[in-house]
């Protein structure tokens, strides 16, 4: 009877160790299917998403935030594709574009993927649905366009979105995160225009608190900017965000950008601002 119960035991323990490993197995290896980053910038172990498995009381949970990872690291290859003319709330333009870098050559595209992954899973973490409008960073795709982009989580619908991209600004001295809100526009966002700035109100507060310094060259200095000409924000109907977390060509501001030390820094921030917003 005990050969046969320690038999028993011994299956099932295997049996559980094995089904734990082929989950945390396949996590990780649907983050490297999804983040092939080419051209010298591919990840090196950066954290994965969350692995929490319960978040029925969590903070966020019923909650569902788009995330928009700024242009896509091949977008450089298709300039036909990326140059076409696509709707942006009443008028027309590119698709997209390729993106800045820094100094030394470090990708927009891929600064803004890796702080949207970390963002991921930070709110995953707090029991959100979390919606990514690119699932990958290579150098063989190109887009989604701004219309897409800007269309994402309308649908859902989603209590928010935010669009994640870095300055190239090359005036000396020029560093420092804006927020960027779209302004009320009849038939276009003026649905969305008020809690829009609440987001984006929450959003400058909660990087200003972690030590991220606000913009000193745009936006009047305050760190919050409105623009009527970004097809992400005209064509979206849930409260929208677009963050320039920085200004890839200033050295401090690339240092946060390219460490996982400061992006951890900006996604616990964005973090906190959704949090903020939510309630």
């Amino acid at each position: 009877m005990f050969w046969k119960f320690s038999t028993s035991l011994l299956a099932l323990v295997l049996l559980v160790t094995g089904v734990a490993g082929e989950v945390v197995w396949s996590q990780h290896a649907r983050e490297r299917e999804v983040d092939l980053t080419a051209g010298g910038w591919a990840d090196r172990a950066e954290p994965p998403v969350s692995r929490s498995l319960d978040r029925t009381s969590a903070p966020l949970a019923g909650r569902t935030v788009v995330i928009d990872p700024g242009h896509q690291l091949g977008n450089h290859n298709y300039p036909r594709k990326i140059n076409r003319l696509v709707p942006a709330g009443g008028f027309k333009k590119p698709c997209n574009t390729t993106g800045t870098a820094t100094r030394g050559g470090y990708p927009e595209a891929t600064m803004a993927w890796r702080v949207s992954r970390l963002l991921r899973a930070r709110l995953t973490d707090l029991g959100a649905r979390v919606v990514l409008t690119r699932t990958s960073n290579r150098q063989d795709r190109w887009g989604p366009c701004v219309d897409e982009r800007g269309r994402a989580g309308n649908k859902i619908p989603a209590d928010l979105k935010i669009s994640l991209h870095g300055d190239g600004n090359t005036a000396s001295g020029a560093r420092g995160f804006h927020v960027i809100a779209p302004t009320d526009r009849a038939r276009w966002t003026h649905d969305i225009y008020k809690s829009s700035r609440r987001l984006a109100l929450r959003e400058r507060a909660a990087l200003r608190a972690a030590g991220v310094p606000v913009a000193n060259y745009i936006a009047g200095g305050d760190g919050l900017d409105f623009r009527s000409d970004l097809g992400t924000l005209n064509l979206s109907d849930v409260p929208t965000v677009m963050v320039e977390l920085g200004n890839m060509r200033n050295p401090r501001d690339a240092h946060r950008m390219t460490t996982r030390k400061g992006r951890a820094t900006y996604a616990k921030a964005l973090t906190r601002g959704v949090r903020a917003f939510l309630g």
